[in-house]
């Protein structure tokens, strides 16, 4: 019912950076997006949480991004964004978009998880 796709990933070097995207769409109406953020996965290690933001502009992040790294949203957009900066080798996984967003479907408010296929961020050393 709600797709994410994630944009801006790719190949950087130590010390540079990036900006990932995150819009949010669906054909039905969207009431609230409660919360958007970004967890990653590294080969052979479990997903993480990189950083959420609320629909109140409440955040949380990774000790481990703390000061590299910073989400906002643009909610005319229905649009998270992910500014990495001083990206690290360590940094180096597959990013995914994460929304937990109300819908108006009929008659009925509807709340769900919904997550992004992911896209690569590599940081070679």
């Amino acid at each position: 019912q709600v797709r994410l796709v994630e944009s801006g990933g790719g190949l950087v070097q130590a010390g540079g950076s990036l900006r990932l995207s995150c819009v949010a769409s669906t054909s039905e109406r969207i009431v609230n997006i409660n919360t958007m953020g970004w967890y990653r996965q590294a080969p052979g290690k479990q997903r993480e949480l990189v950083a959420t933001i609320t629909g109140g502009g409440f955040t949380k992040s990774a000790d481990s991004v703390k000061g590299r790294f910073g989400i906002t949203t643009d909610s005319a957009k229905n649009t998270a964004y992910l500014q990495m900066n001083n990206l690290e080798p360590e940094d180096t996984a597959v990013y995914y978009c994460f929304a937990q967003i109300t819908i108006a479907a009929m008659t009925l408010w509807q709340t769900g998880d919904y997550w992004g296929q992911g896209i690569q961020v590599t940081v070679s050393s």
